[in-house]
């Protein structure tokens, strides 16, 4: 007849559930995945199918009594990793939103609006397609097997039960959003500046031509040239978004190197 002692349930619980937090917390922040579209209990059991792939090639964790204090401390910092590699991946979604709202503006869009169905927003119709145009490329350059590839270097670099993220990390996540605003105005920019001319151009024709009465027609024009700058634009926007997809990788592998080189 088997028994169990108290550190041996200790050590297989924390085995199994530590990692599952970390994941599970992961799988509920970033894009797709974390989604309304995606229900909480597909995202559990895909938590649950990951962790049981994982778990026989992690390092070794501390077998403690899971109902203790530092068991609790480890949970949740197991939780604090998942998000903040959640929130690291979602700024490079949410970067083509403001991209989209940026450019509906220039181009008298805005009223355009319809209802994000994986945020449960109401967007730009610009960066609602922006959002799946970049989900439909995302998946296709299989950046979700490179998700899935860091999520398991994270417990390398960061064993359960080992250091945490410093209040410098924390800070940089912090900047992530300015960098988020900032890559979606880069995007966004050489069509806003050709939609700057046009203004430009249709102020000037009416201060130098009343009668013509440029600006009865200057809204369909704008968006009409709007959406033709803007289709010419997104033949640029594959090498774009692989730059941002590269330095979002980089900050979430250097961010877990430093700190799991902590004392």
């Amino acid at each position: 007849m088997f028994e169990w002692t108290d550190a041996q349930i200790g050590g297989w619980v924390g085995m199994h559930l530590w990692p599952f937090f970390r994941i599970a917390s992961f799988f509920m922040v970033i894009p797709i995945i974390g989604t309304q579209l995606v229900p909480g209990r597909v995202r559990m059991l895909l938590a649950l199918l990951l962790t049981i792939l994982l778990v026989p090639s992690l390092p070794p964790v501390p077998t403690l009594d899971p109902l203790s204090l530092p068991a609790l401390t480890i949970t949740l910092q197991q939780v604090g990793i998942g998000v903040f590699m959640g929130f690291s991946v979602l700024t490079l979604f949410q970067l083509f939103i403001i991209t989209g709202q940026i450019l509906a503006m220039q181009m008298g869009l805005g009223f355009a609006s319809m209802v994000d169905p994986t945020n449960g927003i109401t967007v730009a119709g610009l960066s609602q397609f922006y959002l799946m145009l970049i989900t439909l490329v995302f998946l296709g350059m299989n950046g979700h097997l490179v998700l899935f590839e860091t999520l398991a270097e994270s417990f390398r670099m960061m064993p359960v039960g080992g250091a945490f993220f410093s209040a410098d990390a924390w800070w940089q996540l912090a900047g992530r959003i300015s960098w988020m605003f900032a890559s979606g105005l880069m995007i966004a920019l050489p069509a806003v500046t050709a939609l700057l001319i046009i203004n430009i151009s249709l102020g000037v024709m009416t201060r130098a031509a009343p009668q013509m009465n440029i600006f009865s027609l200057g809204f369909g024009l704008t968006v009409i040239l709007g959406l033709v700058i803007f289709w010419v634009t997104l033949a640029g926007l594959l090498p774009q978004f692989n730059g941002l997809s590269e330095q979002t990788f980089s900050f979430m592998r250097d961010i877990l190197r430093d700190a799991g080189q902590q004392p």
